[in-house]
């Protein structure tokens, strides 16, 4: 039997260190912990591969929390079954669930089910604020830089492109796109 930790982040911004303390607090090895840094919402996920790949019969899974494993209830599903089936359990720090028993999986299957319904929830909340915020005439994404405002202002003094890419120090392709974009107004 060998303890097998799995930490995931979604993003390269986030740290994996609280999750691998915790994991390490509990006796995994750090030779045994498998990580990630990306979305939980598919399976395709290098370092989950990995630890599926190398879990054998008696192993046990920690993970700190559920939605590390897996974000929607069918890949949770799958992998919870795959695991069951192969004679490997899978636990959770942060709530104390484990699928060993028959009761244990149908738990975890349920809250898999919840934590999926919970974000679909907070995809629709944010979709509805992100509608409500362009009505109220907020624009999104990168503000204009300012060498390309003075820029577009000497694209439209007819300055010609050279002029306009000294002045300012923007590129050539950048040049072009702000031209494009004063001839499509």
């Amino acid at each position: 039997m060998a303890l097998l930790g799995y930490a995931r982040v979604s993003t390269s911004h986030q740290k994996l260190t609280l999750q691998i303390s915790g994991l390490k607090s509990v006796g995994v090895r750090d030779d045994r912990i498998f990580t990630d840094m990306m979305s939980g919402a598919t399976d395709e996920r290098e370092g989950l591969q990995r630890l599926l790949a190398r879990a054998e019969k008696d192993d046990i899974i920690i993970c700190t929390k559920m939605d590390r494993l897996g974000r929607n209830t069918a890949d949770m599903i799958h992998i919870v079954d795959v695991c069951y089936k192969k004679g490997i359990a899978i636990r959770f720090l942060d709530n104390g669930l484990s699928t060993e028993g028959t009761m244990g999986k149908m738990v975890i299957q349920i809250l898999a089910a919840v934590a999926e319904a919970e974000r679909e929830r907070i995809l629709e909340r944010t979709n509805d604020g992100r509608v409500a915020a362009m009505a109220a005439g907020i624009k999104f994404g990168r503000k204009p830089h300012q060498k390309s405002a003075m820029a577009q202002e000497l694209i439209q003094q007819k300055i010609p492109g050279k002029g306009v890419m000294e002045k300012t120090g923007i590129s050539q392709a950048t040049y072009y796109r702000l031209k494009r974009l004063k001839e499509n107004k």
